[in-house]
Protein backbone atom coordinates (compact mmCIF):
# COMPACT_ATOMS: atom_id res chain seq x y z
CA UNK A 1 0.00 0.00 0.00
CA UNK A 2 3.10 2.31 0.79
CA UNK A 3 4.03 1.57 -2.55
CA UNK A 4 0.95 2.54 -4.07
CA UNK A 5 0.45 5.81 -2.28
CA UNK A 6 4.64 6.77 -2.93
CA UNK A 7 3.57 6.02 -6.93
CA UNK A 8 0.81 8.52 -6.75
CA UNK A 9 2.73 11.83 -6.87
CA UNK A 10 4.79 10.80 -9.91
CA UNK A 11 2.50 8.58 -11.90
CA UNK A 12 -0.71 10.56 -11.78
CA UNK A 13 0.93 14.07 -12.23
CA UNK A 14 4.50 14.13 -13.05
CA UNK A 15 5.56 14.61 -9.51
CA UNK A 16 8.98 13.06 -6.82
CA UNK A 17 7.69 10.52 -4.69
CA UNK A 18 6.24 11.31 -1.97
CA UNK A 19 8.32 12.02 1.09
CA UNK A 20 11.29 12.13 -1.34
CA UNK A 21 12.41 15.57 -0.97
CA UNK A 22 11.43 15.77 2.82
CA UNK A 23 14.51 12.70 2.97
CA UNK A 24 16.81 14.86 1.13
CA UNK A 25 15.99 12.48 -1.79
CA UNK A 26 18.05 9.52 -0.11
CA UNK A 27 14.87 7.73 0.28
CA UNK A 28 11.01 7.77 -0.35
CA UNK A 29 7.74 5.71 0.94
CA UNK A 30 8.28 3.62 -1.83
CA UNK A 31 12.06 2.82 -1.09
CA UNK A 32 10.96 2.18 2.37
CA UNK A 33 8.54 -0.26 1.75
CA UNK A 34 10.81 -1.98 -0.93
CA UNK A 35 13.44 -2.55 2.28
CA UNK A 36 11.05 -3.41 4.69
CA UNK A 37 10.08 -6.34 2.09
CA UNK A 38 13.49 -7.74 1.73
CA UNK A 39 14.04 -7.22 5.47
CA UNK A 40 11.26 -9.28 6.83
CA UNK A 41 11.12 -11.93 3.26
CA UNK A 42 15.23 -12.10 4.44
CA UNK A 43 14.31 -13.63 7.88
CA UNK A 44 10.81 -15.74 6.73
CA UNK A 45 12.50 -17.52 3.58
CA UNK A 46 15.47 -18.30 5.53
CA UNK A 47 13.98 -19.89 8.24
CA UNK A 48 11.53 -21.42 5.92
CA UNK A 49 14.76 -23.06 3.97
CA UNK A 50 15.63 -24.16 7.38
CA UNK A 51 12.36 -26.07 8.12
CA UNK A 52 12.09 -28.03 4.48
CA UNK A 53 14.42 -29.64 1.94
CA UNK A 54 16.31 -28.08 -0.98
CA UNK A 55 13.03 -28.93 -3.48
CA UNK A 56 10.69 -28.55 -1.47
CA UNK A 57 11.80 -24.80 -0.75
CA UNK A 58 11.96 -24.22 -4.36
CA UNK A 59 8.55 -25.53 -4.77
CA UNK A 60 7.29 -23.48 -2.21
CA UNK A 61 8.72 -20.36 -3.52
CA UNK A 62 7.96 -20.89 -7.00
CA UNK A 63 4.32 -21.53 -6.39
CA UNK A 64 4.02 -18.13 -4.56
CA UNK A 65 5.89 -16.15 -7.12
CA UNK A 66 4.93 -17.56 -10.17
CA UNK A 67 0.97 -18.13 -10.63
CA UNK A 68 -0.15 -14.76 -9.99
CA UNK A 69 2.42 -13.00 -11.85
CA UNK A 70 1.78 -15.12 -15.24
CA UNK A 71 -1.89 -14.95 -15.08
CA UNK A 72 -0.91 -10.37 -13.62
CA UNK A 73 1.27 -10.31 -16.99
CA UNK A 74 -2.06 -12.15 -19.17
CA UNK A 75 -4.63 -10.10 -17.88
CA UNK A 76 -2.15 -7.11 -18.54
CA UNK A 77 -1.30 -7.87 -22.02
CA UNK A 78 -4.33 -9.63 -22.99
CA UNK A 79 -7.10 -7.72 -21.56
CA UNK A 80 -5.95 -4.38 -19.84
CA UNK A 81 -3.46 -3.19 -22.63
CA UNK A 82 -6.30 -3.77 -25.51
CA UNK A 83 -8.54 -1.75 -23.76
CA UNK A 84 -5.69 0.79 -23.83
CA UNK A 85 -5.26 0.63 -27.42
CA UNK A 86 -8.73 0.88 -28.54
CA UNK A 87 -9.12 3.90 -26.48
CA UNK A 88 -6.21 5.31 -27.95
CA UNK A 89 -6.07 4.16 -31.59
CA UNK A 90 -10.18 3.74 -31.98
CA UNK A 91 -9.47 0.21 -32.94
CA UNK A 92 -6.81 -2.72 -32.56
CA UNK A 93 -5.42 -2.69 -36.28
CA UNK A 94 -1.74 -3.39 -35.69
CA UNK A 95 -2.12 -4.70 -31.77
CA UNK A 96 -2.14 -8.09 -32.26
CA UNK A 97 0.89 -8.31 -34.95
CA UNK A 98 4.10 -10.09 -33.28
CA UNK A 99 7.05 -7.47 -32.70
CA UNK A 100 9.25 -6.68 -29.65
CA UNK A 101 6.56 -4.11 -28.32
CA UNK A 102 3.70 -6.89 -28.80
CA UNK A 103 1.50 -8.34 -25.89
CA UNK A 104 3.26 -11.76 -26.81
CA UNK A 105 6.60 -10.01 -26.24
CA UNK A 106 5.58 -8.41 -23.41
CA UNK A 107 4.43 -11.82 -21.59
CA UNK A 108 7.76 -13.76 -22.47
CA UNK A 109 10.28 -10.90 -21.34
CA UNK A 110 8.65 -10.52 -17.92
CA UNK A 111 7.54 -14.38 -17.25
CA UNK A 112 10.68 -15.32 -15.26
CA UNK A 113 10.83 -11.87 -13.19
CA UNK A 114 13.34 -9.99 -16.01
CA UNK A 115 13.68 -6.28 -15.68
CA UNK A 116 13.00 -5.41 -19.39
CA UNK A 117 11.17 -2.30 -21.00
CA UNK A 118 7.58 -3.77 -19.50
CA UNK A 119 6.08 -1.84 -22.72
CA UNK A 120 3.44 -2.98 -24.95
CA UNK A 121 3.40 -0.94 -28.10
CA UNK A 122 4.39 2.55 -26.51
CA UNK A 123 0.42 3.03 -25.65
CA UNK A 124 1.68 5.06 -22.24
CA UNK A 125 4.26 6.74 -23.37
CA UNK A 126 2.29 10.37 -24.20
CA UNK A 127 -0.90 9.81 -22.20
CA UNK A 128 -0.02 9.72 -19.08
CA UNK A 129 2.30 11.94 -16.83
CA UNK A 130 5.02 9.75 -16.45
CA UNK A 131 5.06 8.43 -19.84
CA UNK A 132 5.79 12.16 -20.73
CA UNK A 133 8.43 12.35 -18.20
CA UNK A 134 10.40 9.07 -18.80
CA UNK A 135 9.46 8.93 -22.90
CA UNK A 136 8.99 5.54 -22.15
CA UNK A 137 5.36 3.13 -22.10
CA UNK A 138 5.56 1.45 -18.97
CA UNK A 139 2.94 -0.94 -17.69
CA UNK A 140 4.07 -2.02 -14.52
CA UNK A 141 7.26 -1.03 -13.50
CA UNK A 142 6.68 -1.76 -10.09
CA UNK A 143 7.97 -5.15 -11.33
CA UNK A 144 11.51 -3.94 -11.13
CA UNK A 145 12.54 -5.48 -7.71
CA UNK A 146 10.85 -8.71 -8.09
CA UNK A 147 14.12 -10.15 -9.87
CA UNK A 148 16.24 -9.40 -6.88
CA UNK A 149 14.04 -11.01 -4.06
CA UNK A 150 14.12 -14.12 -6.92
CA UNK A 151 17.79 -14.03 -6.30
CA UNK A 152 17.69 -13.83 -2.78
CA UNK A 153 15.70 -16.89 -2.61
CA UNK A 154 18.36 -18.46 -5.51
CA UNK A 155 21.12 -17.71 -3.08
CA UNK A 156 19.34 -19.41 0.10
CA UNK A 157 18.59 -22.10 -2.04
CA UNK A 158 21.82 -22.70 -2.54
CA UNK A 159 22.95 -21.95 1.03
CA UNK A 160 20.67 -24.38 2.16
CA UNK A 161 21.62 -27.29 -0.26
CA UNK A 162 25.43 -26.56 0.41
CA UNK A 163 25.25 -27.41 4.20
CA UNK A 164 25.72 -23.67 5.20
CA UNK A 165 22.24 -22.58 6.88
CA UNK A 166 23.36 -25.99 9.21
CA UNK A 167 27.09 -26.17 9.53
CA UNK A 168 28.71 -22.87 8.44
CA UNK A 169 26.04 -20.33 9.02
CA UNK A 170 28.64 -17.21 10.37
CA UNK A 171 29.12 -16.84 6.43
CA UNK A 172 25.97 -15.17 5.84
CA UNK A 173 26.28 -12.51 8.31
CA UNK A 174 30.59 -12.32 6.41
CA UNK A 175 28.59 -11.77 3.52
CA UNK A 176 26.35 -9.18 4.92
CA UNK A 177 29.43 -7.25 6.31
CA UNK A 178 31.09 -7.50 3.11
CA UNK A 179 27.96 -5.71 1.58
CA UNK A 180 27.69 -2.98 4.22
CA UNK A 181 31.39 -2.26 3.41
CA UNK A 182 30.91 -1.19 -0.40
CA UNK A 183 27.52 0.85 0.69
CA UNK A 184 30.07 3.09 3.29
CA UNK A 185 32.65 2.85 0.74
CA UNK A 186 29.73 4.26 -1.69
CA UNK A 187 29.13 7.25 0.46
CA UNK A 188 32.22 7.93 0.97
CA UNK A 189 32.13 9.07 -3.00
CA UNK A 190 28.75 11.89 -2.35
CA UNK A 191 29.98 14.96 -1.55
CA UNK A 192 27.16 15.48 0.94
CA UNK A 193 25.16 13.45 3.72
CA UNK A 194 22.29 14.12 1.80
CA UNK A 195 21.20 12.74 -1.69
CA UNK A 196 20.73 8.98 -3.32
CA UNK A 197 23.61 6.51 -4.22
CA UNK A 198 26.19 8.02 -6.50
CA UNK A 199 28.39 5.57 -7.50
CA UNK A 200 27.88 3.69 -10.55
CA UNK A 201 27.56 -0.15 -11.16
CA UNK A 202 27.54 -2.59 -13.94
CA UNK A 203 24.07 -3.78 -15.58
CA UNK A 204 24.51 -7.21 -16.19
CA UNK A 205 22.45 -8.91 -19.38
CA UNK A 206 20.71 -12.24 -18.42
CA UNK A 207 18.64 -14.64 -20.60
CA UNK A 208 16.18 -15.05 -17.64
CA UNK A 209 16.66 -12.32 -15.37
CA UNK A 210 16.79 -9.70 -17.90
CA UNK A 211 19.24 -6.65 -16.94
CA UNK A 212 20.54 -6.80 -13.80
CA UNK A 213 21.71 -3.73 -11.90
CA UNK A 214 24.22 -4.79 -9.35
CA UNK A 215 23.81 -1.74 -6.95
CA UNK A 216 20.04 -3.47 -6.18
CA UNK A 217 22.07 -6.90 -5.66
CA UNK A 218 24.53 -4.65 -2.91
CA UNK A 219 22.04 -2.89 -1.33
CA UNK A 220 19.08 -5.12 -1.29
CA UNK A 221 21.37 -7.64 -0.75
CA UNK A 222 22.88 -6.93 2.69
CA UNK A 223 19.39 -6.05 3.87
CA UNK A 224 17.70 -9.26 2.99
CA UNK A 225 20.96 -11.02 4.04
CA UNK A 226 21.25 -9.06 7.54
CA UNK A 227 18.20 -10.26 8.38
CA UNK A 228 18.64 -13.71 7.50
CA UNK A 229 21.50 -13.39 10.03
CA UNK A 230 19.01 -12.53 12.55
CA UNK A 231 16.80 -15.22 12.11
CA UNK A 232 20.12 -17.52 11.85
CA UNK A 233 21.51 -16.15 15.06
CA UNK A 234 18.05 -14.96 16.67
CA UNK A 235 18.68 -16.39 20.24
CA UNK A 236 21.42 -13.64 20.58
CA UNK A 237 19.41 -10.65 18.89
CA UNK A 238 17.87 -8.76 22.27
CA UNK A 239 14.77 -7.50 21.40
CA UNK A 240 14.04 -4.62 24.12
CA UNK A 241 11.59 -1.08 24.00
CA UNK A 242 14.85 0.95 24.19
CA UNK A 243 16.73 -0.31 21.51
CA UNK A 244 14.06 -0.41 19.29
CA UNK A 245 13.34 3.40 19.87
CA UNK A 246 16.85 4.11 20.11
CA UNK A 247 16.77 2.76 16.56
CA UNK A 248 13.65 4.63 15.33
CA UNK A 249 14.81 7.55 16.29
CA UNK A 250 18.13 7.04 14.47
CA UNK A 251 16.59 6.40 11.33
CA UNK A 252 14.33 9.26 11.55
CA UNK A 253 17.11 11.29 12.16
CA UNK A 254 19.11 10.04 9.30
CA UNK A 255 16.49 10.49 6.76
CA UNK A 256 15.91 14.24 7.81
CA UNK A 257 19.40 15.19 8.01
CA UNK A 258 21.30 12.73 6.41
CA UNK A 259 23.20 9.69 6.39
CA UNK A 260 20.42 7.65 5.78
CA UNK A 261 22.53 4.63 3.95
CA UNK A 262 25.71 4.89 6.08
CA UNK A 263 23.97 4.79 9.64
CA UNK A 264 19.85 4.23 8.94
CA UNK A 265 19.82 1.48 6.39
CA UNK A 266 21.20 -1.41 8.52
CA UNK A 267 19.73 0.54 11.36
CA UNK A 268 16.43 -0.20 9.58
CA UNK A 269 16.98 -3.92 10.16
CA UNK A 270 16.64 -3.91 13.98
CA UNK A 271 13.31 -1.39 13.37
CA UNK A 272 11.56 -3.44 11.36
CA UNK A 273 12.50 -7.01 13.72
CA UNK A 274 11.21 -4.89 16.77
CA UNK A 275 8.44 -3.61 15.65
CA UNK A 276 7.43 -7.39 14.03
CA UNK A 277 7.92 -8.70 17.98
CA UNK A 278 6.58 -5.57 19.32
CA UNK A 279 3.25 -4.82 17.50
CA UNK A 280 0.25 -5.73 19.10
CA UNK A 281 -1.30 -9.06 18.58
CA UNK A 282 -4.55 -7.87 17.75
CA UNK A 283 -2.29 -7.22 14.37
CA UNK A 284 -1.71 -10.23 13.64
CA UNK A 285 -4.58 -11.13 12.03
CA UNK A 286 -3.68 -9.33 8.74
CA UNK A 287 -2.49 -11.76 5.97
CA UNK A 288 -3.23 -14.57 8.16
CA UNK A 289 -5.94 -15.92 5.90
CA UNK A 290 -5.87 -14.07 2.83
CA UNK A 291 -2.54 -12.25 1.64
CA UNK A 292 -3.51 -9.72 -0.64
CA UNK A 293 -0.20 -8.25 -0.39
CA UNK A 294 1.43 -9.81 -3.67
CA UNK A 295 -1.70 -8.89 -5.75
CA UNK A 296 -1.16 -5.37 -4.26
CA UNK A 297 2.57 -5.32 -5.39
CA UNK A 298 2.09 -6.76 -9.03
CA UNK A 299 -1.28 -5.14 -9.52
CA UNK A 300 -1.20 -1.69 -8.29
CA UNK A 301 1.09 0.37 -10.91
CA UNK A 302 -0.83 -1.03 -13.71
CA UNK A 303 -3.90 0.43 -12.86
CA UNK A 304 -2.47 3.47 -11.97
CA UNK A 305 -1.37 3.93 -15.13
CA UNK A 306 -4.64 2.91 -16.30
CA UNK A 307 -6.56 5.48 -14.65
CA UNK A 308 -4.20 8.20 -15.58
CA UNK A 309 -4.68 7.18 -19.21
CA UNK A 310 -8.42 7.53 -19.30
CA UNK A 311 -8.12 10.65 -17.60
CA UNK A 312 -8.95 10.22 -13.59
CA UNK A 313 -6.41 11.87 -12.47
CA UNK A 314 -8.36 15.05 -13.39
CA UNK A 315 -9.97 15.51 -9.98
CA UNK A 316 -6.74 16.15 -8.09
CA UNK A 317 -4.37 14.02 -5.85
CA UNK A 318 -6.65 12.37 -3.47
CA UNK A 319 -9.76 11.31 -5.29
CA UNK A 320 -6.95 9.38 -7.90
CA UNK A 321 -5.10 8.26 -5.19
CA UNK A 322 -9.06 6.64 -3.60
CA UNK A 323 -9.53 4.96 -7.06
CA UNK A 324 -5.99 3.79 -7.21
CA UNK A 325 -6.45 2.19 -4.03
CA UNK A 326 -9.59 0.70 -5.21
CA UNK A 327 -8.18 -0.34 -7.88
CA UNK A 328 -5.48 -2.37 -6.63
CA UNK A 329 -7.61 -4.17 -3.43
CA UNK A 330 -10.30 -5.09 -6.66
CA UNK A 331 -7.43 -7.03 -8.24
CA UNK A 332 -5.43 -8.15 -5.50
CA UNK A 333 -8.64 -9.79 -4.09
CA UNK A 334 -9.23 -11.41 -7.43
CA UNK A 335 -5.49 -12.73 -7.73
CA UNK A 336 -5.87 -14.33 -4.26
CA UNK A 337 -9.47 -15.56 -4.36
CA UNK A 338 -9.07 -17.07 -7.86
CA UNK A 339 -5.30 -17.78 -8.69
CA UNK A 340 -3.08 -17.70 -5.42
CA UNK A 341 -4.29 -19.49 -2.38
CA UNK A 342 -5.20 -22.40 -4.84
CA UNK A 343 -1.68 -22.95 -6.32
CA UNK A 344 -0.43 -22.49 -2.57
CA UNK A 345 -2.24 -25.10 -1.73
CA UNK A 346 -0.20 -27.50 -3.47
CA UNK A 347 2.72 -26.89 -1.23
CA UNK A 348 2.32 -30.39 0.29
CA UNK A 349 2.13 -31.85 -3.02
CA UNK A 350 4.25 -34.57 -4.57
CA UNK A 351 4.79 -36.53 -7.29
CA UNK A 352 3.07 -40.26 -7.42
CA UNK A 353 5.59 -42.55 -7.01
CA UNK A 354 5.31 -45.72 -8.12
CA UNK A 355 1.60 -47.36 -8.32
CA UNK A 356 1.30 -50.42 -6.16
CA UNK A 357 0.52 -53.74 -8.36
CA UNK A 358 -1.29 -56.61 -6.62
CA UNK A 359 0.48 -59.71 -7.75
CA UNK A 360 -2.24 -62.11 -8.73
CA UNK A 361 -1.50 -65.53 -7.51
CA UNK A 362 -1.34 -68.61 -9.97
CA UNK A 363 -4.33 -71.23 -9.55
CA UNK A 364 -4.38 -73.29 -6.81
CA UNK A 365 -1.98 -71.56 -4.79
CA UNK A 366 -2.87 -70.04 -0.98
CA UNK A 367 -4.01 -66.16 -1.22
CA UNK A 368 -4.54 -65.70 2.38
CA UNK A 369 -1.94 -62.54 1.85
CA UNK A 370 -1.09 -61.50 -1.63
CA UNK A 371 1.83 -58.79 -1.09
CA UNK A 372 1.88 -55.48 -2.80
CA UNK A 373 4.96 -54.32 -4.79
Amino acid sequence: MSVVVSHTGILGFGRPDLLGQRFRNQQALGGLAVAGFFILSGMLITRSARRTGFWRYCWHRALRIFPGLWVCLAVTAFGVAPLIAYHKWGSLNGFWAPGDHGPLRYVRNNMWTGVRPSVVHDLFAATTPWGRLIKVSAFDGALWSLCYELLCYLLIGLLLVSGVLRTMRWLVPLTAALLYVRILMDFRLSSSWGGGVVARYDRIETASFGTIDLRWVVYLGFLFLAAASFELYKEHVPIHDGLGVAALAVCLTTLLLGGWFAIGYPVLVYVVTWAACRLPRRLHWVGRKNDYSYGVYIYGLVGQQVLASYGWNRWGYWPYLALSMTLAWTAAFLSWHLVEKHFLKLKNWSPHRSARLAVVPEPGTETAAAPAV
